[in-house]
């Protein structure tokens, strides 16, 4: 690990690979205890998706790397050895802060070469962590969007996107805005030990609730589904039912996969936990990082089936950019075939 040496009042300068400028950080405050900043500053904040990527979108913007939602199953794990970083403790208390985030966005929309094209948050790591509260980066981030009339979408399971709720409105009086909240299941015992940096199930249907009752759209992915902990007929069926009532534009279900980096970390917290579905995980997943083909789709099935009894119907297309000439919008991406996206 390259990330010893703190000094007496919490900084210290940070290894060469972030560069001369960053700065380590501890805070002394019960929400930050046992988490280390990372602060840098990025040279580039828009980035463009991988080709072979499964994802529905093209861009993206990470504010953040490492997450304290501490999710045991999210895919962004790997990513934290690329800067020589432990994938499991480590991934969730050291936190990588890109400062400059804001300002270097406005530069880089403002840039002839950029075509306007739709942004994804939320995606990698959750924007909307709890090291948003000290470092406030999104607030300046979504008005960069609104004065480009750039259209984006915020996939979280934080409640501190409400606090920018005014923010969001007036970025969809004149482009379109989509979000989403990850919820996969209800059961608070399980939320507890898989997701324990996380506000609670019930408090992200409550903040699809408040967005959408603000004119925000907002649907659920529900994501993840586990296998043998929250997929019973008994159990979709319920989350669904509490997804419908917290009015949620759409549900979509996305079923566990385990890309390395994650899978170890979860197979770990999986044999401690239960170690009874240990063996029945390797089988299931004997075959690569995703659950086979026909359970999958009898997820889908099932949670579309409870989606109609419920009457959640599809998630509305939003307006087009609208700060200048009109332009006919960009076609709607092909559905990609199910899977997990973090967060979140």
């Amino acid at each position: 690990m390259r990330w010893d040496g703190l000094a007496s009042d919490g900084t210290a300068t940070a290894p060469a690979l972030f560069g001369v400028d960053a700065v380590t950080r501890t805070f002394d405050t019960p929400e930050f205890r046992g988490i280390t900043f990372h602060e840098i500053r990025a040279r580039t904040i828009v980035n463009r998706v991988p080709g072979a990527s499964r994802m529905p979108f093209e861009w993206t913007i990470n504010p953040y790397r490492g997450c304290s939602h501490a999710c045991v199953y999210c895919f962004a794990r790997k990513t934290h050895s690329y800067l020589d970083l432990d994938t499991g403790t480590g991934f969730d208390s050291q936190i990588v802060v890109k400062v400059n985030a804001p300002e270097l966005l406005r530069r880089e929309l403002a840039s002839p070469k950029w075509r306007g094209e739709h942004i994804a948050m939320g995606t990698n790591v959750d924007c909307y962590q709890r090291a948003e509260g000290r470092y406030r980066l999104m607030p300046g981030i979504l008005a960069a969007l609104r004065d480009h009339a750039n259209p984006f979408s915020i996939l979280t399971k934080g409640t501190l996107i409400l606090r920018d709720l005014e923010l969001l409105r007036q970025a969809a009086e004149v482009t379109e805005v989509g979000t989403s909240v990850s919820v996969g299941f209800l059961d608070r015992e399980l939320w507890r030990t898989v997701e324990p940096g996380t506000p609670a199930p019930d408090r992200r249907l409550e903040v699809c609730r408040t967005l959408n009752t603000n004119g925000i759209p907002c649907g659920v992915l529900m994501a993840p589904v586990i296998p043998f902990l929250s997929d019973t007929p008994e159990q979709l069926r319920a989350t669904v039912r509490a997804i419908a009532a917290a009015g949620a534009t759409s549900v979509t279900p996305l079923v566990l996969h385990l890309r390395p980096g994650a899978r170890e970390w979860f197979m770990h917290w999986l044999g401690h936990h239960h170690p009874r579905l240990v063996r029945r995980y390797e089988t299931m997943y004997a075959g690569g990082s995703y659950a086979p083909k026909w359970y999958q789709r009898r997820i889908t099935r099932q949670v579309h089936e409870y989606a109609r009894e419920f009457g959640i119907g599809p998630s509305r297309a939003g307006a087009s950019r609208r700060i200048t000439e009109p332009a006919s919008p960009d076609p709607e991406p092909a559905a990609p075939e199910p899977t997990q996206l973090t967060l979140l």
